[in-house]
């Protein structure tokens, strides 16, 4: 397989190089669901695709939350994400767990809900006496459940907690079945990554192996999905793959929601590891560095609840000067201007630092 020739052609899939309209935009973020916001940022920020679209899809997405146009819930690994309402049922497919015996703290608050919704946790803990640190898990394993919905429409913290059914009155939770809703969601992301192995399906969706080598199997055996290279394609893209395209001249500093990061999450954390070991410093991995489509650096320090501490760029070119500038522009373009400390271990005054 010609590596240049897939990061050109992700890329290019994934609008990186090549931002996309609010058409082109909507189709991206279908497949990519469920959205997340930029890693590590303050509660309420909208769900964002970084440097994919040529508008601001923040205003975009908040303006879809506001209108409920995008919906929250716990889907992949029972982390919180954004989806379009009409693909509720497949989501729900692929990541509801049924309570079939709850507790009495989840018993007591869904029969509330019920009965009295939409509260907020506040309202929870005087109607109940409960503690809020009582209530949060039980409102989770029920969200979980798709018992009750968190109708999150804006940034506030004081959002409502209703039934399910209240918010989805028609949907019907049994519709499909883990199979059929995965087989669907990893075509979408075929098209976006254009060739995968199971290691990234399982790192980006968190379903079991054997899930996802049946779904895999029987879009191969449909003809959906061709086995290529310890891995999957579609077929139509075969012949893209075999050609000599190579990627755009590009650095972007990738957050670790983003979803070429969520796709290789493990491996990129080992990676990041073993290339910062051993140095005096916090070397926390605060974002990843995608040169020329490929993940070759980070930029390591500490995470803080405002600007983080960016001790150090760590890349593992052959010639880390060549790309220096551009890196650096990359890294103060997500960081409000700053940049970091250090540059492959040796300190540096930065403009703007």
């Amino acid at each position: 397989m010609n590596r240049e020739t897939l990061a050109a052609l992700r890329m290019e899939r994934q609008h990186l190089g090549n931002p996309a309209g609010e058409e082109e935009y909507l189709r991206l973020y279908h497949d990519l669901q469920p959205g997340q916001n930029v890693y590590w940022n303050g509660f309420g920020q909208p769900p964002t695709l970084s440097f994919r679209a040529d508008f601001d899809d923040l205003a975009f997405n908040r303006s879809r939350q506001l209108e409920r146009r995008l919906v929250k819930g716990r889907f992949v690994g029972g982390n919180l994400g954004w989806i379009d309402p009409e693909d509720m049922a497949l989501y729900a497919a692929l990541y509801r767990k049924p309570l079939t015996s709850p507790n009495a703290r989840q018993f007591q608050l869904l029969e509330l809900i019920e009965r009295c919704g939409p509260l907020t946790i506040q309202q929870m803990k005087e109607e109940t006496g409960m503690l809020v640190k009582e209530i949060t898990p039980a409102l989770h394993r029920l969200q979980e459940a798709f018992l009750i919905y968190e109708d999150q429409y804006d940034g506030e913290w004081d959002r409502g907690w209703l039934p399910f059914c209240e918010m989805f009155p028609e949907l019907d939770l049994e519709a499909l079945s883990r199979a059929e809703a995965l087989k669907t969601v990893l075509l979408g992301f075929a098209y976006r990554f254009v060739w995968f192995d199971r290691g990234m399906a399982k790192s980006f969706y968190r379903l079991p192996d054997k899930d996802l080598k049946a779904a895999l199997a029987q879009l191969e055996e449909a003809g959906e999905m061709a086995a290529f290279e310890d891995g999957w394609i579609l077929p139509q893209d075969m012949e893209a793959l075999a050609g000599a395209a190579r990627p755009p001249r590009s650095v972007y500093a990738i957050h670790r929601n983003d979803p070429l990061f969520k796709a290789a999450e493990p491996e990129l954390k080992k990676w990041a590891e073993a290339l910062t070991a051993r140095r005096p410093y916090d070397c926390q991995a605060l974002q990843f560095l995608l040169i020329d489509g490929e993940f070759h650096g980070v930029v390591a320090g500490h995470f803080r609840n405002g600007p983080y501490d960016l001790n150090d760029v760590v890349l593992d070119l052959p010639d880390p000067e060549s790309r220096r500038e551009e890196v650096l522009e990359a890294v103060r373009l997500v960081n409000f201007g700053r940049g970091p400390q250090r540059f492959m271990g040796e300190v540096y005054a930065v403009k703007g630092r």
